[in-house]
């Protein structure tokens, strides 16, 4: 197509794209998309074609595109107050009250909460939040943070070895050495398919409580999870996983924080991951879903048990030295209030639930028998299919077969559906906006089959 502007050279000349192959890209082997309009679970590039975002961006439009009452918000606080900073007891009436709606939301052991931009830094700042609290305790050895093979939590120096993924680590010098890792809840990749998953959790109980022993418990500060592996391969818990998991931090006084970045504010059809799994943090991870990524914003919810001591800690030694310039930012945080107030008004936590339980279901309907399907899960709307070369003996493809990609690629192809192949594994990840119909889950299930079929047979 003729144009006349220069912005496919520009792209490739210009701008440097996050978790992109970049020579090929560069190169012009790998396809610029300019995006250019969006409606409801729709997007639109600038040729006109239209795509059915079945991946919400990355899990995050959850309120679904082109809500006027959001761009409304963010119009009208830049005309009042583009900006001022959070430091030294300053805030907004959006910052303010955003905060309040928070934790009406939380579960009722939550005190404060700060604000970043990505759940990213959120992590970071939850990491130094917990190393101050043990050296105000008195306990400076005890700084060790453990996390899950799989999860997902960022992509900084610290977020980045929180997350447990190869593709995060390999060449960057991670994850350092105050992060270690145990067992992911991956029930269906579990080595020893006998297993029960009652049996499973006892063996990720074991591993954990090993790790503790070989580590000391008195090194460990805290144990970071998301409430469903998201990057990680889309992956609910086992039955009775998080009591168990629980059961052993209280033991031996580790600190828990819910990386809610995916789960919060109703993609699993309850408000939090944490009030659908029984889960008591003492830190909550938010973002994405906090405003539906119509403007950055990040969060820390910070319990009571936590912040009594960092209040301590002030009276100590004085104001805590943590800070981001766009802490709090009023734009974001008008962003946020609207994005809450409409998820309620819409009730889309119950569709998210309702019409994510329908997905689910008629996707396994649709592939559950295919010979190359090895598993079909999710919680709320949240939908994966793991694809293997032999269901009889769980036998994965070879990673240089890159099945998972290529369903991806000819989903988009051939239906106009995006859906996500997760890494270190052939997955196919779903997280639609909340507002996705029955109709829609239809077509998105019904274009998946043909996908698959035309790749797989």
């Amino acid at each position: 197509m003729l144009r006349n502007d220069q912005l496919d050279s520009w792209d490739r000349d210009s701008f440097f794209h996050p978790s992109t192959h970049l020579a090929q890209h560069a190169r012009g082997e790998s396809p610029t998309r300019v995006i250019k309009t969006a409606s409801g679970v729709y997007i639109e590039d600038r040729d006109g074609t239209k795509l059915l975002d079945a991946f919400a961006g990355l899990y995050c439009v959850n309120v679904g595109y082109g809500r006027p009452e959001i761009a409304d918000a963010i119009a009208a606080q830049a005309k009042e107050l583009a900006y001022y900073h959070s430091y030294v007891g300053h805030g907004t009436e959006a910052s303010i009250t955003l905060s309040k709606m928070i934790l009406d939301r939380a579960p009722s052991t939550m005190s404060k909460v700060y604000f970043g931009l990505g759940g990213s830094d959120a992590n970071e700042t939850n990491v130094k939040l917990i190393w101050y609290y043990n050296n105000i305790l008195g306990r400076p050895e005890k700084k060790k943070i453990i996390s899950r093979w799989r999860g997902y939590h960022g992509s900084g120096l610290v977020t980045g070895s929180l997350t447990g993924l190869e593709l995060f680590h390999k060449k960057f010098d991670l994850p350092i050495e105050q992060v270690i890792h145990t067992e992911a809840p991956y029930y269906f990749r579990r080595e020893n398919l006998e297993q029960t998953e009652e049996q499973f959790v006892a063996h990720c109980v074991a591993e954990l409580e090993a790790l503790i022993d070989r580590e000391g418990a008195d090194t460990i500060a805290a144990f970071i999870g998301e409430p469903v592996l998201g990057t990680g391969g889309i992956v609910p818990p086992p039955r009775g996983y998080w009591q168990a998991i629980q059961a052993v931090l209280k033991r031996h006084d580790i600190l828990l924080v819910a990386d809610e970045v995916v789960t919060g504010f109703g993609r699993l059809g309850t408000m939090f991951g944490s009030d659908h799994y029984g889960i008591a943090p003492d830190i909550i991870t938010i973002a994405k879903g906090l405003t539906s990524a119509y403007a950055p914003l990040s969060g820390s919810i910070i319990g009571d048990k936590v912040w009594r001591v960092l209040e301590q800690g002030t009276d100590e030694n004085g104001p805590i030295g943590h800070g981001w310039t766009y802490s709090a930012h009023p734009i974001g945080a008008a962003a946020g209030v609207a994005n809450l107030r409409l998820i309620d008004d819409l009730n889309l936590v119950k569709n998210a639930g309702d019409v994510g339980a329908y997905l689910v279901k008629t996707m396994s309907e649709a592939l559950g028998d295919h010979p190359h399907v090895g598993d079909i899960r999710g919680e709320g709307m949240l939908c994966a299919v793991e694809f293997v070369k032999n269901k009889d003996d769980c036998q994965f493809f070879d990673s240089a077969d890159k099945i998972g990609p290529q369903i991806a690629a000819t989903l988009l192809d051939q239906s106009r559906v995006i859906a996500r192949a997760m890494p270190q594994g052939d997955i196919l990840g779903f997280a639609p906006p909340f507002c996705l119909s029955r109709d829609e889950a239809d077509i998105v299930v019904q274009a998946t089959l043909r996908a698959v079929t035309s790749v797989l047979g």
